[in-house]
């Protein structure tokens, strides 16, 4: 005899199910609080899909669709230097070799086991400052900190691993770009595989201000993205800004950078109309050498060790264009735009991961 032919019939009903096995919300003088609620919230008409709207959406289509087709190597110059650093390079002699060579990255390579062991960033030399600045007594021992004890650096300061990302050099620049997105990476290294040794080897590194020159110098489509950063609230961030001034000390901003995981902090004169940008490079020069004494100073003194290659800063307001912005960034070296208004004063910070984020994922789910 089956289970069924034994159920006890005067058993309960499951659970969502009346004795009459009419379903609840079903039954007469019972309202659902779903169905309750949607019968007092006022219902929010759909908001007109206006010409703009539209023209935008082709415009973002059209980006995504080149993304898809090119690969990687295509963003490569004809010509280009690669610096790869070996794990045991002592992190004080790195340093040197990214100023000189006028570099802010590298990959990273483990020549004991011939494999791709991530990337080196200005973060790592942030983190290497934070040891420093808890540990103030281990100058001696931060001198003989090599890149292979970076890991360790991180979970002495307790700071979250940054997610080291690669991608193989004919794989669509689309896939590239969602990688750095979902990592938080502002570039990525290509891994590619020899074919006489079958072991990783490091091609080179694309970054996101080169694949988004790449779009707005190939992709005439970019002069449809006609709506004004106003008309574009998620795109930048607006609120909660850090912020610092000319006599601000350096740490004080270091520490900003870390908190809040950004990579610049606005620089306002008394007045609140920005001046200038601590940018987390900066960094870098200061601790030249290994001399950690340039921390202690202030953010303007900071600024004036910057190298005469420095390219400036690039401002925006809310009514600029997003087509507009891939064409400075077509025509100039730029990094990220500090909005402001027409008094100068700070309304904003549009990074490139911003503009990345909103070019690949805006209306993804309606395509």
């Amino acid at each position: 005899m089956s289970g069924a032919d034994t159920a006890d019939s005067t058993a309960p009903a499951p659970i969502g199910l009346a004795g009459n096995d009419v379903p609840l919300g079903q039954q007469p003088g019972f309202v659902a609080p779903r169905t309750y609620l949607e019968q007092t919230r006022p219902m929010q008409p759909p908001k007109p899909v206006t010409a703009l709207d539209r023209e935008q959406m082709e415009g973002l289509k059209s980006i995504r669709a080149f993304l898809k087709v090119r690969t990687s190597y295509d963003v490569l110059p004809l010509s280009f230097r690669l610096i790869v650093f070996d794990t045991s390079l002592l992190v004080k002699k790195s340093l040197n070799i990214l100023i000189q060579n006028g570099i802010v990255s590298a990959p990273l390579w483990d020549s004991k086991s011939s494999t791709f062991a991530g990337l080196l960033s200005t973060s790592d030399y942030i983190n290497v400052i934070q040891y420093y600045w808890q540990n103030p007594d281990a100058l001696a021992r931060v001198d003989q900190f090599r890149l292979n004890s970076l890991r360790d650096i991180e979970k002495a300061i307790g700071v979250t691993p940054i997610e080291t990302v690669s991608i193989h050099p004919e794989r669509p620049l689309y896939e590239a770009c969602r990688k750095m997105l979902e990592s938080r990476a502002r570039r990525i290294p290509l891994v590619d595989i020899d074919d006489e040794t079958h072991r990783q080897m490091v091609v080179s590194v694309v970054t996101q201000y080169r694949i988004l020159k790449f779009v707005a110098v190939n992709v005439k489509e970019t002069q449809m993205l006609r709506k004004p950063l106003k008309d574009l609230p998620t795109v930048g961030t607006y609120t909660n800004l850090a912020t610092a001034f000319m006599d601000t000390p350096v740490m004080d901003v270091i520490h900003m950078l870390v908190k809040k995981n950004i990579s610049s902090v606005p620089i306002l004169d008394r007045d609140g109309s920005v001046i200038n940008v601590f940018e987390a490079v900066d960094v870098i020069t200061l601790i030249k050498g290994g001399v950690y004494d340039d921390l202690n100073s202030t953010v303007g003194d900071a600024l004036l060790k910057r190298s005469d290659e420095f390219p400036g800063i690039y401002t925006c307001s809310m009514h600029d264009q997003l087509g507009t912005i891939y064409d400075t960034i077509r025509k100039s070296r730029v990094h990220r735009f500090v909005v402001i208004d027409d008094e100068s004063n700070l309304k904003g910070v549009l990074t490139l991961s911003d503009i990345l984020e909103y070019t690949l994922l805006e209306g993804e789910e309606n395509e």
